[in-house]
């Protein structure tokens, strides 16, 4: 992937030190094979037992775990290696998913803590033709919970369910980043997205909250359906009127939501008034 002129020099970007749920990075010992204790780096994979039973599961609740690069990789191995599996665990790190229409595309960030699974299924009729893409936008790890592990968890339906509530809480986040996008304004797409991504990877800082992630104007374009140039005017904008300002390690926002979208909206009546 090529770097436009108006892009930010991707890094150096730590991970992020908040997100849902709590994973360990320095935790979840290696088993042989590239394997870890899930338990060890997930702390809410396993809250659903009580001290005794998390005990006996821990042995068991393991996985063959890949580590990704930083740059695009091909996710349909992966999603072979499941054999019928569950799906695919980011242990930590943060993942773009491209998909692909005609010459538009969309892109959603995955992390820590979300589940990936197969989208469609061999047999299935498909009209509208789309390609998916996926880049590591940092180091990343997966756990590959394949059909072997789902009859090694069968005793324990708590796993599952936990499983379960992080995909139905990963729908409902992609529907904020939707509702949004929807605003015909890009300034206001753009600090409203920024938001949306502060709730679970921001930073407090002095001066606001740091959205450590290596946003590229690319890449924010395609999370609010704008093109680039358009990006690069709108974060112009925002910066002008101090609710944004950019780091080595991220963006800044500054102020809240609610003054984010009053300035935004404020401005917005000005101009209409004055045209």
């Amino acid at each position: 992937m090529t770097r436009g002129a108006g892009d930010p020099l991707p890094g150096p970007f730590p991970l992020p030190a908040r997100s849902e749920p709590v994973l360990r990075e320095d935790a979840g010992r290696r088993l042989p094979g590239r394997s870890c204790y899930l338990f060890d780096v997930d702390d809410e994979l396993g809250a659903g037992l009580d001290l005794r039973m998390r005990l006996v599961a821990r042995p068991l609740v393991t996985a063959r775990v890949r580590e990704i690069s930083a740059g695009e990789f091909d996710l349909i191995p992966l999603l072979t290696a499941l054999r019928g599996g569950l799906g695919l665990l980011v242990i930590d790190g943060i993942v773009a998913l491209d998909v692909e229409v005609g010459d538009r595309t969309a892109s959603e960030l995955v992390g820590a803590g979300d589940l990936l699974a197969p989208w469609t299924k061999e047999d299935d009729v498909v009209l509208l033709a789309s390609e998916t893409h996926s880049r590591a936008l940092v180091t990343t790890r997966i756990a590959v919970l394949d059909a072997e592990f789902a009859e090694r968890t069968r005793p324990w339906p708590q796993i599952l369910h936990a499983l379960l509530r992080r995909s139905v809480r990963r729908s409902m986040r992609l529907d904020v980043q939707r509702a949004a996008t929807c605003h015909p304004r890009a300034d206001v797409r753009i600090a409203l997205l920024l938001w949306h991504l502060a709730e679970r990877w921001g930073i407090v800082e002095l001066d606001g909250i740091l959205v450590p992630l290596p946003l590229t104007h690319r890449l924010i374009g395609q999370l609010v359906g704008a093109e680039r140039p358009s990006v690069s005017h709108a974060l112009g904008r925002l910066t002008s009127a101090g609710l944004v300002t950019r780091k080595p390690s991220g963006m800044v926002l500054h102020g809240t939501p609610e003054h984010h979208t009053a300035c935004l909206i404020e401005r917005s009546d000005n101009d209409s008034a004055r045209a």
